[in-house]
């Protein structure tokens, strides 16, 4: 028996999706970027990821965000997103929570008021506004990563449901869009597994249709990723509000409405000509807790008519722990994990 290893975390929610931040003990990590870190990780070391998200330490609705150093010095920190489908090369619930927890560790030190700082994420640099009164971090806005729309309104037989008509954008990772009435959903969270089942359903059925490319990051891995969308109602000028739920392919419904799927449905609103650039979307989850995204422009990229956009969101820390590592313990392998620890 090998003598038992630990690292620290805190761990925060964002909308009730829990974030699980890695903030030390864990050792340097090869590659010049964040991004090629995360290629490691993912290719070399997939341990912490799967010890954090199984049993008997975390469920797979949890995400992990490890915090590392910047390789860019524009970049106080940076950080490698973590899920039950891989690795993300962004996710806004996990920006908010990430920077609240460089806040709330010091990592970044708080000034009160309206505090700007960047982030390195494997999609690049991000960029963060705090808002924080008297020592509390009330608010995160974050960019979102530049957004669009692959394809429009496109359908497809399902096994067990039907002809379904989708929309696919890109937001982070590519999302199926759907309208949540047509499919009979009301958005409410008795329906949180037949929500996961009918995803679950339109994913496989798009997947073995066809994949896709993103424009300029090429093949990123195949369909991660269904928002279903509820109707959109104006509650003020320039102020937009819908029922919303993210999958996450396989089988997990978040309870927020994720910031990347907030993303998408600017993207997709923009392109229904139904927003200019300074409106705002609020969704609202299965369980009521809400973001707001701001679609703050546009720019061409090639063929594609890309959104800039921003997340808005508060992120609560849950609590402040050290993880032992056990060897010996039936529950978990321990052999890939225990090469990314540091030895105290």
């Amino acid at each position: 028996m090998s003598q038992p290893l630990s690292f620290q975390l805190i761990d925060t929610h964002a909308g009730g999706d829990v974030s699980r931040i890695v903030i030390g003990g864990i050792a340097p990590l090869p590659g010049a970027s964040v991004r090629e870190q995360m290629h490691y990780l993912r290719d070399d070391a997939d341990g912490l990821r799967r010890f954090l998200l199984e049993e008997p330490y975390g469920i797979p609705e949890m995400s992990v965000d490890l915090i590392v150093p910047a390789t860019d010095p524009a970049a106080a920190a940076g950080y490698i997103i973590m899920e039950v489908m891989g690795y993300p090369i962004y996710s806004g619930s996990n920006t908010l929570c990430t920077a609240t927890a460089v806040l709330e560790s010091g990592i970044v030190p708080k000034q009160e008021g309206r505090q700007h700082f960047t982030l390195e994420s494997p999609a690049g640099l991000v960029q963060i506004e705090a808002r924080i009164e008297n020592g509390v971090v009330e608010s995160i806005t974050c960019e979102g990563l530049p957004s669009y729309i692959d394809t429009y309104r496109d359908s497809l037989q399902v096994p067990g449901i039907g002809e379904v008509t989708y929309s696919i954008a890109y937001s982070g990772g590519f999302y199926a869009l759907v309208d949540a009435t047509e499919l009979g959903f009301s958005l409410v969270r008795e329906e949180e597994r037949a929500l996961a089942e009918c995803a679950y359903k339109i994913v496989e059925a798009i997947k073995a249709q066809r994949g896709f490319t993103h424009y300029s990051l090429g093949d990123v891995g195949p369909l991660p990723f269904l928002h279903f969308m509820g109707p959109v109602e104006q509650v003020a000028e320039g102020f937009y509000r819908s029922r919303s739920t993210t999958y996450v392919h396989p089988g997990v419904i978040c309870r927020s409405t994720t910031g990347t799927g907030t993303s998408a449905r600017l993207a997709l609103m923009h392109h229904e000509g139904r927003i200019q650039p300074g409106d705002r979307l609020e969704t609202v989850s299965l369980r009521e807790t809400r973001f707001i995204g701001e679609f703050t422009g546009t720019h061409q990229e090639g063929q594609q008519a890309v959104v800039e956009n921003t997340i808005t969101g508060k992120s609560y820390v849950l609590a402040r722990s050290e993880i032992v590592v056990n060897d010996d313990d039936p529950m978990m392998e321990g052999k890939e994990l225990r090469q990314l620890l540091t030895q105290g």
